[in-house]
């Protein structure tokens, strides 16, 4: 190993040196050979100068090894020193130590190179703020990807405080949520209107702060979802109103054809015309319903929040709707009525969305045996559910996401806006409608609202 003969070699060095010294110390006390003196101490000089030497030759090696892997400098190469030399093992560990160290670097380098390539791909804007201030005093950008530039129609600017007076608005949002999470924003760009769903990750690397902020444009898929509600719904409401006015329009050729040029109708013509008429008011006032279950869905009233007790309101359900459930032999469990939790809510707009889930309940647990509804609230991650769970038919998991569109019913008599009503009266209260079912055994509907 190469320390054996560094030490071999020092050994030999020091030993010559004691006996160079031990040499001269005799001839000046013992003689006057100052020739020989001379040449003894000139050569004890040169014999320190190259334990000097030997010894200095590592240090200043290993100090140039440790400066090449703290600057990454791999072109340092120790490879003639390797074959021959004093320390070929060291050496060739150092050789070693730098290409490994060569190797990681880039493949690191590569795998960055392969996240940056992606990042530019990307639809979704992608910009990565360095918090820490430069020697300027500047905040600057460590990365601004193609999507962002597009999406923003700016340049990929080096420093925050240029995008901060181009972009003012966008700027101004992204510091309200600077500690992270996400919002939703509008700007106008160049006149035109853009969406963005922007979301914040603060970041530490290395002792260095980093925020990472991504947006993309949403405005196309809401139009998209838009517009795909609108044919839905114009689809739903021309169905129905196509079959209330075919027949009208149908039995009203009919009595036009038994009227027409007549003075006057015989009794027989009026039995005739009655049937017609009275299928002509049905169908009217079918269609009069129909439009009124309409405007009940858009003209919903602003909410006039209070605090209530989930205790109470539970317990108003359970008076509501126990007698209908008792009438169909339905046993209603209504749980923790006593409940002091409170939620700030219209009163009246959440009875009305409980009483349209448990009225769902209760048809669908026509024909079950031993049917129960069973009404409780749970508090999960700063949410506030209130289940309505019956033990009924189920919803068919093709039927899951149609059952919330306006006027779809699978009940022979419904109207199918219960559920289009529950979860507007959701949204009124910025909360959310959510359903989970297994066909046969159960069907769990929850109002859900932010709690704080």
């Amino acid at each position: 190993m190469f320390y054996e003969r560094f030490t071999f070699r020092l050994i030999v060095k020091l030993l010559f040196i004691n006996l160079l010294g031990g040499l001269l110390l005799y001839l000046v006390l013992k003689t006057r050979l100052w020739f020989t003196i001379a040449g003894l101490s000139l050569l004890m000089v040169m014999a320190i100068f190259s334990l000097y030497s030997y010894i200095n030759q590592i240090r200043s090696d290993i100090k140039r090894f440790i400066l090449a892997i703290k600057t990454r400098d791999h072109t340092l190469n120790f490879k003639n020193k390797s074959t021959r030399g004093s320390f070929p093992d060291l050496y060739s560990s150092f050789d070693e130590i730098i290409k490994t160290h060569r190797d990681i670097q880039l493949e690191q380098d590569a795998m960055f190179q392969l996240i940056k390539t992606i990042l530019q791909q990307v639809p979704v804007g992608v910009i990565v703020v360095k918090e820490t201030k430069n020697s300027a005093g500047q905040i600057e950008i460590a990365f601004f990807n193609e999507a962002a530039t597009l999406l923003l129609n700016v340049p990929a600017y080096k420093y925050w405080h240029r995008l901060k007076e181009h972009l003012p608005v966008f700027t101004a949002e992204i510091e309200h949520i600077r500690r992270g999470g996400k919002r939703f924003l509008e700007l106008k760009i160049q006149e035109k209107l853009i969406q963005l769903s922007t979301e914040v990750i603060p970041l530490n690397l290395y002792g260095a702060d980093y925020t990472i902020i991504s947006f993309q444009n949403i405005k196309d898929e809401i139009e998209q979802k838009e517009i795909e509600a609108w044919n839905r719904l114009i689809g739903v409401i021309s169905h129905e109103i196509l079959n209330s006015i075919t027949p009208i329009s149908s039995l009203s050729d009919t009595i036009n054809s038994m009227v027409i040029n007549k003075e006057f109708l015989s009794k027989e013509d009026l039995e005739d015309l009655k049937p017609a008429i009275q299928t002509i008011k049905r169908r009217s006032e079918g269609l009069l319903g129909f439009v009124k279950d309409y405007r009940l869905i858009a003209e919903l009233p602003t909410p006039e929040l209070e605090f209530h007790s989930i205790g109470g309101i539970l317990q108003h359900i359970q008076v509501l709707m126990q007698p209908f459930a008792a009438a169909k032999n339905i046993r209603l469990q209504v749980g923790q009525t006593s409940s002091k939790i409170s939620v700030n809510v219209d009163l009246k707009l959440v009875e009305q969305a409980l009483i349209n889930l448990v009225t769902n309940s209760i048809h669908s647990l026509e024909g079950i045996e031993q049917p129960l509804i069973a009404i409780d609230y749970r508090l999960e991650q700063n949410k506030l559910f209130i289940d309505v769970e019956d033990n009924g038919k189920g919803i068919d998991p093709d039927l899951l996401e149609k059952i919330f569109v306006p006027f779809f019913t699978t009940r022979k008599n419904g109207s199918g806006i219960g559920l289009t009503i529950t979860r507007n009266i959701m949204k009124m209260h910025y909360g959310s409608l959510e359903v989970s079912s297994v066909p046969g055994e159960k069907t769990i509907f929850s109002l859900v609202f932010n709690y704080v």
